[in-house]
């Protein structure tokens, strides 16, 4: 779709951050997909996200649009969303149904890809990671 194939040709909010309060690492073995994710936190708002890494069009386009949708999020909204898109990749939740998404939902048809769903939730994984304090985070 064009909104995806826009956010990997542009990401969004790729670059490294100076100074985070957090960080996290991604990795999909499957395809090779890798990612860092920083956060900047003001109390319970994400002041700052940002992503660098390569991997296919589905995991940069995921990372850029995560960032977008996040910054300024509170904590607790954002980890709905996360699994909110954990949910709607695989096939959990009807993109039809009440949820948080907004544009996100272009990535609903890769539940029926079940390879490509790993790339698309990788971010999302490493998003989470860096919530929890963990250094890394594996779609394994």
């Amino acid at each position: 779709q064009s909104l995806i194939l826009d956010h990997n040709r542009a990401p969004r909010n790729f670059r490294a951050m100076e100074q985070p309060d957090r960080t996290a690492e991604g990795y999909n073995p499957l395809c090779g997909d890798q990612l860092k994710v920083w956060l900047k936190l003001d109390g319970d708002r994400i002041a700052d996200v940002t992503f660098q890494g390569s991997g296919c069009a589905i995991s940069k386009a995921s990372a850029s649009m995560m960032t977008a949708v996040v910054k300024g999020k509170s904590r607790a909204d954002a980890e709905q969303m996360v699994q909110e898109f954990r949910d709607m990749t695989t096939g959990k939740l009807d993109p039809a149904a009440p949820h948080h998404l907004g544009r996100l939902t272009v990535f609903a048809g890769v539940r029926e890809l079940p390879v490509r769903v790993k790339c698309a939730i990788l971010p999302w994984h490493t998003l989470h990671a860096a919530f929890a304090g963990a250094a890394s985070a594996s779609t394994e």
